[in-house]
């Protein structure tokens, strides 16, 4: 499995900026004014970036494994 770049780009920045702030965000308020479920959904949010972590991590595996075997097995610099 091999994201376009276009695709990659957008899956890393939400995965390392929007999800973690939206929790961050989500948990802070839940306690200032009462909002419910608020384990539920930062718990949510939390597996849900592991979720696209992961499929980031194998995007980039077979991206190296790609460029590798491009190389002559030659490794990448």
């Amino acid at each position: 499995m091999k994201f376009p770049d276009k695709v990659y780009d957008v899956l890393k920045w939400i995965c390392m900026i929007v999800l973690p702030a939206c929790g961050t965000f989500y948990f802070a308020i839940a306690g200032i004014w009462n909002l419910p479920y608020a384990d539920a959904i930062v718990g949510t949010i939390a597996a849900v970036t592991t979720l696209i972590g992961a499929l980031i991590g194998i995007s980039t595996a077979t991206y190296n494994k790609q460029q590798e075997e491009e190389n002559n097995g030659l490794p990448k610099n």
